[in-house]
């Protein structure tokens, strides 16, 4: 049966809504599903509704910003299975949502005094029912090329890379904060994509947190990535996980559940 632990809606960043996504995960087999929206639980009750009218398992899912302070490298925490009502995953993501709203709408003025044509009020109705707008919600209004794009990565990074008009970052949360809140609302916390962003050395410190498993599969992900992953949950006892990391037309080009997650207790 297949598992897709790692799939992004329109409650972030990406462009398909919770009914599309289970449409297409119905259609491709999967029959249990993960919805892991950047740092926010919005979306859990209509995502456990369509589940049930869809027959797809959902296991309640976040992907949380975070941040490696001792070799100042970001790290993405997913955290799966918490409670109804996870309270400390919403307090410290609300701060998060809250600067990076703010950021992409210091963003459009920026891009705005460049000289490029964009609507602010146009981005926001993009964002929705999301809250909080991100740079792929500016993109959408300013070029219609697909995200693979030769000419999409050009303007992407001449905005918001180096020294672009629109660059810089927020302030991300502590990666042992974010494990220990999945933690405290009875959730399991994961390494998302280590071989992506580098977090291997970090993996052992966060299993003192409560760490409780690695991403194995996942489309930035190597042999090599593989046999890592696959090492460190021997050692410390973890469980692996997986998904296609989907973000509609606001990502590569993929299917859910064409990566899949590894089954384990999770699905149970």
């Amino acid at each position: 049966m297949k598992a897709d632990f790692h799939v992004h809606s329109n409650y972030s960043d990406g462009s398909s809504s919770v009914n599309e996504i289970m449409q297409s995960a119905r259609n491709n087999g999967v029959k249990y599903l993960s919805i892991v929206d950047h740092d926010t639980v919005e979306g859990l009750p209509e995502m456990l509704q369509l589940g049930e009218e869809f027959g797809i398992k959902v296991i309640p899912g976040i992907e949380i910003s975070a941040y490696d302070f001792k070799r100042k490298l970001k790290v993405h925490v997913l955290g799966y299975n918490y409670n109804s009502n996870p309270v400390h995953i919403k307090s410290i993501c609300q701060p998060l949502l809250e600067r990076r709203h703010l950021h992409s709408l210091w963003q459009m003025k920026q891009i705005e005094s460049a000289g490029y044509s964009l609507n602010m009020e146009a981005v926001l109705e993009t964002a929705k029912p999301g809250q909080t707008v991100y740079k792929q919600h500016i993109m959408a209004h300013l070029t219609d090329e697909p995200f693979s794009s030769i000419e999409y990565k050009q303007l992407y990074r001449k905005l918001f890379k180096g020294g672009g008009v629109a660059s810089g970052d927020i302030e991300y949360l502590n990666a042992f904060d974010a494990v220990q809140a999945i933690v405290k609302d009875g959730g399991v916390a994961v390494v998302a994509h280590p071989g992506q962003l580098d977090s291997y050395d970090l993996i052992p410190e966060l299993v003192e947190a409560g760490l409780g498993g690695i991403e194995r599969n996942h489309m930035d992900h190597t042999a090599e990535d593989h046999h890592r992953v696959e090492a460190l949950a021997r050692r410390y006892n973890l469980i692996m996980t997986g998904g296609t990391d989907y973000h509609g037309e606001f990502g590569p080009p993929a299917d859910i559940g064409e990566i899949e997650s590894p089954l384990n207790h999770l699905c149970r």
